[in-house]
C-alpha cells in the first residue's frame, strides 16, 4: 500500500484510466465496467477496478494538475500499473476544434513546475508511448474520431488569457490542460505505456462551458475509445517500453 493511494497492487489492473475528477472516475467505473470496486478513496482519489471485455482495467483520479498527477502515477506505477491513460478536458486552441471535439495529445508542451522539478529545469519533449497513441487513434475512429496533435500543459488555470490563444495555435497547440506532459515524463522515466485523450469543454476565455448533453457525449466516446485502445492493446501484447 502506497502513501497516497491506499490499495494493494492485486487489487489494481496493469492498464489505468487517469480522470482528474473523482466523479468521473465513479461514472466511467459503474457505466463501462463489469463488476467495478471500490480499491480505495483516500484522500477522494476514487480508484476502482473491474473488467472491460474480459481484460482488467482500473479507473483512478489524480487530482488537478500535475504535482498530483505525478504523486499518483508514480504510487500507480510501483503498484504494477503498466499502461496509463489521462482521459480528461482541455480549453480550446486549434481553430478547427470545437466543444465536444477529442483530441489525442501526441506530445505536451511542459509549462509546469513538475517537469521541471524532475528535469532539474533540462529542456526536455514530453511525449506519450507511440504504440498506446495509435491504439487510441484507431479507437477513437469508431466513436467519432479525434483531432491528433500537440497540446499544452500548464499549472494555472485561469492564467492563459484569450489574447494568448493566436500566438499558441500558430506553434501547433490544439488544446490546453494541467497534466498530460508529467504524466507523459513519467511514463519515459518509468518506462510504462502513457497516452492521453480529452475532451474540448470551451475556448479559452469562454466562461460558458459546453452544454451538459454535449459533453456528456464527449465523455462518452472519449472513455469508449480509451478502454477498446486498451482491448487492443492487450491483443497486441505490446512490451512496455524499454
Amino acid at each position: 500500500m502506497e502513501l497516497h493511494v491506499h490499495t494493494d497492487p492485486d487489487r489494481l489492473a496493469p492498464y489505468v484510466l487517469l480522470p482528474g475528477d473523482p466523479g468521473r472516475a465513479r461514472t466511467v467505473a459503474e457505466s463501462y465496467l463489469e463488476d467495478p470496486v471500490l480499491t480505495t478513496d483516500n484522500r477522494g482519489l476514487l480508484g476502482y477496478t473491474g473488467r472491460y471485455r474480459g481484460v482488467p482495467v482500473s479507473v483512478q483520479t489524480t487530482g488537478m494538475g500535475c504535482p498530483s498527477l505525478a504523486i499518483v502515477v508514480e504510487e500507480l506505477i510501483r503498484l504494477g500499473a503498466t499502461t496509463l491513460v489521462r482521459i480528461g478536458t482541455a480549453g480550446i486552441i486549434g481553430p478547427d476544434v470545437r466543444p465536444g471535439d477529442r483530441v489525442v495529445a501526441d506530445a505536451a508542451v511542459p509549462a509546469d513546475g513538475t517537469t521541471r522539478a524532475y528535469l532539474d529545469g533540462a529542456p526536455y519533449a514530453t511525449a506519450p508511448d507511440f504504440a498506446t497513441t495509435r491504439a487510441l487513434v484507431d479507437a477513437a475512429t469508431e466513436h467519432g474520431g479525434a483531432h491528433v496533435g500537440l497540446i499544452r500543459t500548464e499549472d494555472a488555470f485561469y492564467a492563459t488569457r484569450p489574447s494568448d490563444v493566436a500566438a499558441m495555435a500558430d506553434l501547433g497547440i490544439l488544446a490546453v490542460e494541467m497534466e498530460a506532459a508529467a504524466l507523459f515524463l513519467l511514463g519515459r522515466l518509468r518506462r510504462v505505456r502513457t497516452g492521453c485523450m480529452l475532451v474540448a469543454s470551451n475556448h479559452v476565455g469562454d466562461p460558458a462551458f459546453v452544454a451538459p448533453e454535449v459533453l456528456s457525449a464527449g465523455v462518452d466516446a472519449m472513455a469508449r475509445s480509451a478502454l477498446d485502445a486498451f482491448v487492443a492493446i492487450d491483443a497486441d501484447g505490446a512490451e512496455t517500453p524499454a
